[in-house]
């Protein structure tokens, strides 16, 4: 274990243990995930529960009732490949990992069981259901030392395969950056799904550079060319036009989001969520 990757947990455990002491997160999600029924919308139900699917193939509005569970399920899949190195060094991966401690020390905190998978190009990463810090600080561990410079995930398969692995319905965290499209609607039916949506600043707002040499992290391949401010424009339009598309498809699926940029610390943005 690094002396920077000691220092990230510390961080991550001192941050959710010194937050759930002040009872401001108790435990990542309130509800439970045992389906019991649907039934047909009553006055006073909690609209945050209907189903839209149902509801729309019926005409009338349906909710999902839910058994209470002692104990919750939860997921945090990453989705890594060359892409963490776009920006500022792997700083994306860095906070990946980062993210995924902080997760994990909070369900260990609420006696909830923690499952950790990390989909690489390389292999599939994954632990056992499980409350112990070992597991998880493992787990962390691996997604901020995997080398994954010049290498290309193919993200709908990772997302298929996660689908295919959960039995048990979960809360599940997914962390990617989000820049390709996705689909989410199969995993979505089954659990709760949250968008971690991890980016470098220079994703959302590149700087004009005029003359540069470009490198592509996941195929190594290299490019003279000259980015103005014409290429700036066009890339911030496809990048708003890809997320304009993602958030209409996580508002159709109500998967829940936030977006925690690498330069800024996370576990505000999380408390926030998940209030």
């Amino acid at each position: 274990m690094t002396p920077d990757f000691k220092a990230l947990l510390l961080k991550a455990r001192h941050q959710v243990h010194t937050l759930l002491s002040g009872h401001n997160l108790s435990r990542l999600h309130g509800e439970g995930y045992d389906f019991a029924e649907l039934r047909e919308y009553q006055m006073g139900d909690d609209i945050r529960k209907i189903n839209w699917t149902i509801t729309a193939k019926l005409g009338k509005p349906y909710i999902k009732e839910l058994h209470a569970n002692r104990e919750l399920s939860v997921v945090v899949a990453a989705m890594m490949d060359g892409s963490v190195y776009v920006g500022s060094d792997n700083a994306k991966q860095r906070h990946m990992a980062q993210t995924a401690a902080l997760l994990g020390y909070a369900a260990q905190h609420g006696n909830d069981l923690f499952t950790g998978i990390a989909y690489t190009p390389q292999e599939t990463i994954s632990t056992p259901p499980t409350k112990q810090l070992f597991e998880i600080e493992h787990f962390s561990q691996q997604l901020y030392t995997t080398p994954l410079l010049h290498t290309d995930l193919n993200l709908q398969e990772s997302v298929n395969d996660l689908f295919r692995r959960l039995h048990k319905p979960s809360l599940v965290l997914l962390l990617h950056d989000f820049l390709e499209p996705i689909d989410l609607s199969l995993l979505a039916q089954r659990h709760e799904v949250i968008a971690l949506v991890i980016r470098d600043r220079e994703e959302e707002t590149p700087k004009q550079t005029g003359e540069v040499l470009l490198e592509e992290p996941r195929s190594a391949q290299r490019q003279d060319t000259f980015f103005g401010k014409r290429s700036r424009t066009r890339y911030t339009a496809a990048r708003e036009e890809n997320d304009a598309a993602l958030l209409a498809h996580f508002s159709h699926y109500d998967i829940r989001y936030v977006k925690l940029f690498t330069d800024e610390e996370p576990v505000a943005k999380l408390i926030q969520l998940f209030r």
